[in-house]
């Protein structure tokens, strides 16, 4: 069970690794090169989505995937339409710091039919946009703003508000292609403020931020971007 596994590191202060494949970015004919580079890296997960993906495409590409790799593959969608039974898990995505109800609720209803008789382990994960310094293509599929990096005081009573809720993950993102990831403080006090785990993702291009990341209390840390980049 993943999210047995996520909650459980956790407890133990073990920081986990996934690495963030868009199959709109990644070429399939390449997936057996980047799942060498993710065995390399010693990754613990590998999430798969995008905010802009064809019809299929994350299907054909999760199960080039599986041919070449054992780790679990978790669905980050950006639309219903992505999600696919190939896979092992879903994060089941609510946008907590937007307001347009496609994303808090809306999405969430339409991927019912496909989630109804599926084996994936469905995770619900309150997701959490911070400014990242960019114009992310998850602001501009949302059109919602994300919540500036100085506003603590919202970022932590959005994650508390989302673990009232009954969310089993808290995600920081800073949004693809970040400059800037979500800074110390902030994850410090989400952390200090919330008892499920918490995954910060966006802007993390280096191992020094990385391990930043981990000691300010991210149980999760995503490298997307940096990975694409080769920069891991």
């Amino acid at each position: 069970m993943i999210l047995s596994r996520v909650q459980k590191a956790a407890k133990k202060g073990e920081k986990l690794l996934a690495i963030l494949l868009d199959p709109d970015k990644s070429e399939i004919a390449e997936i057996q090169e980047i799942a060498k580079r993710i065995d390399t890296i010693k990754a613990d997960f590998i999430l798969v989505g995008g905010s802009f993906v064809e019809n299929n495409l994350t299907e054909h590409f999760v199960i080039k995937l599986k041919k070449h790799t054992t780790l679990p593959i978790i669905l980050f969608p950006g639309d219903y339409s992505q999600i696919t039974n190939e896979a092992d898990g879903l994060l089941f995505l609510s946008l907590l710091s937007g307001r347009n109800p496609e994303y808090l609720i809306n999405q969430q209803i339409k991927a019912v039919p496909y989630l109804k008789n599926s084996t994936l382990e469905i995770i619900p994960t309150g997701y959490i946009l911070i400014d990242g310094g960019t114009k992310s293509s998850v602001l501009k599929v949302s059109k919602t703003n994300p919540i500036p990096q100085s506003d603590i005081e919202l970022a932590v009573a959005t994650s508390v508000a989302g673990m009232y809720k009954g969310k089993q993950l808290i995600y920081l993102e800073a949004g693809s292609g970040a400059k800037n990831s979500v800074n110390s403080t902030m994850i410090q006090e989400v952390k200090k403020q919330i008892n499920i785990p918490l995954i910060v993702g966006g802007g993390i291009k280096t191992k020094e931020q990385l391990k930043n990341v981990y000691n300010c209390g991210a149980d999760v840390a995503v490298i997307g971007t940096a990975f694409e980049n080769k920069e891991f």
